[in-house]
């Protein structure tokens, strides 16, 4: 009985290490993601990041003139039919010049993720 309690709670403290692991990946990941569209200002934060392999996540806060704090975050969603942009509960299809540059940033992206994160593992 003891041994099957030891043996759940290293298990359960395995799969809590990789959690944190991949939170931890995925808030780099984030952050270098917001760079890619060029400098973020200043009073702002600005999240960009490969979700699954069908979504992507696109967040940003500011503080507006009035000084208070404004946040919008879109999500991509790569379907069959097309790239979907969903905002507020809203689903509508990107334009063609949208999706050019959602693939832009998605590659650069991937590469400075590789670079910068992956490359040393």
């Amino acid at each position: 009985m003891i041994q099957k309690v030891i043996s759940n709670f290293a298990r359960n403290k395995q799969s809590e290490r990789r959690q944190s692991i991949r939170r931890n990946l995925l808030r780099l990941e984030a952050k270098i993601g917001g760079q890619v569209f060029g400098k973020i200002p200043a009073g702002h934060s600005r999240e960009f990041f490969c979700l699954d392999e069908h979504s992507w996540v696109w967040h940003e806060e500011w503080i507006d003139h009035n000084g208070n704090r404004q946040s919008m975050t879109t999500r991509y969603e790569i379907r069959p039919s097309g790239l979907i942009k969903v905002q507020n509960g809203h689903y509508q299809p990107v334009s063609y010049e949208e999706a050019k540059r959602f693939k832009v940033a998605t590659d650069r992206y991937f590469k400075r993720v590789r670079s910068e994160i992956y490359a040393s593992i």
